[in-house]
């Protein structure tokens, strides 16, 4: 997984409540164990018409088409706990995402996949909502370390975040790499049980 520390990059506006899981990757995209080509199947239903006719969406539009962070609407990812969502995201190149509150599986997700996932209070939400919304001056900054998202006026937003969840994004540790850490110790457990007992 890959490390984040700071991210700078044009903010995309997406004022809705409730995008589920379903909506951010359609179950028709869901074939694939790969993490790869899921980009475009993200939020397939809002972009295109059944006959591929592209709509107006946020995503589609420069220079929203290079966001790197998303402010969405309150409980973010609900639905399903489908782990392509986050997969989808990061596959469009979105590795923040910005919301007065998320859905617990999908929020889970997100930091397992080198996502991060911000909540702040509506308030603040709806002024980050507004900056995005001004194009190719969207631009923000987001640093985990300081745990501070910088706004295209130059303003200055801080964020909370779980101390270990932190800890695993800035040094790009998912589960497997968390495990690893401890591959010394597990070696040696394993060569100990070996000897102690052979017949397992």
């Amino acid at each position: 997984m890959d490390k984040f520390t700071t991210l700078t990059g044009v903010a995309a506006p997406l004022n809705m409540v409730n995008v589920d899981t379903d909506m951010i990757i359609p179950k028709q995209f869901l074939k694939t164990i790969k993490r790869t080509g899921l980009k475009e199947g993200l939020f397939s239903e809002l972009r295109w018409d059944v006959d591929g006719t592209p709509k107006d969406f946020v995503l589609d539009e420069a220079p929203y088409r290079d966001a790197k962070i998303l402010i969405a609407g309150d409980n973010f990812g609900c639905g399903s706990s489908r782990e392509h969502a986050p997969w989808a995201l990061l596959d469009f190149g979105i590795s923040c995402i910005i919301a007065p509150s998320f859905a617990d599986i999908f929020y889970n997700n997100c930091f397992k996949n080198g996502i991060l996932p911000i909540k702040l209070p509506q308030e603040q939400v709806d002024q980050l909502m507004e900056d995005a919304g001004k194009g190719a001056n969207a631009t923000m900054t987001v640093d985990l370390a300081a745990q501070e998202i910088t706004r295209p006026d130059g303003g200055k937003i801080a964020f909370e975040i779980d101390a270990h969840r932190k800890h695993c994004l800035l040094n790009g540790l998912d589960d497997i790499g968390l495990t690893l850490q401890k591959a010394e110790k597990i070696d040696s457990f394993e060569a100990g049980r070996t000897t102690s007992q052979p017949w397992l």
